[in-house]
């Protein structure tokens, strides 16, 4: 068994790539924002288990009640706007591309992958430390 297998390792590396993968996509959103009838598109965030492979798929998460003094979720719509393209109407040749919503996810996606990529070099160095080979 090599280091990089690891299960820690190797969530890592899956993140990374699932990173340049979400970065290529809302590149590609950004760069037809004047297609007309284009859709914006996003990745759905892999869920990862102990071993570092993918398993099943996101969905919502379900509301918990911790406490019996809680109150219990009615099903009535909450206070907080789910909806972030409320706002933002497609223009009218169909493009439903909002370029400050791409430009901020694409700045979230490069903060996620710069940590990934440097939790991936210091479990590496560390590693290498623990082995007697840094």
């Amino acid at each position: 068994m090599s280091i990089n297998d690891l299960p820690v390792l190797s969530a890592l590396r899956t993140k990374m790539q699932w990173h340049q993968e979400r970065q290529r996509v809302l590149s590609e959103n950004v760069s037809n924002s004047d297609t007309p009838k284009f859709r914006p598109r996003d990745l759905v965030e892999p869920k990862l288990d102990r071993s570092g492979a993918v398993t099943g798929s996101m969905g919502p998460l379900a509301l918990t009640r911790t406490s019996g003094s809680h109150m219990t979720p009615s099903g009535a719509a909450s206070g907080f706007d789910q909806n972030k393209n409320a706002g933002f109407e497609p223009r009218p040749a169909g493009n439903a591309v909002n370029l400050e919503e791409e430009m901020m996810k694409a700045a979230s996606n490069q903060m996620d992958y710069a940590a990934a990529t440097s939790l991936y070099s210091k479990s590496l160095h560390l590693l290498k430390t623990a082995i007697g080979k840094a």
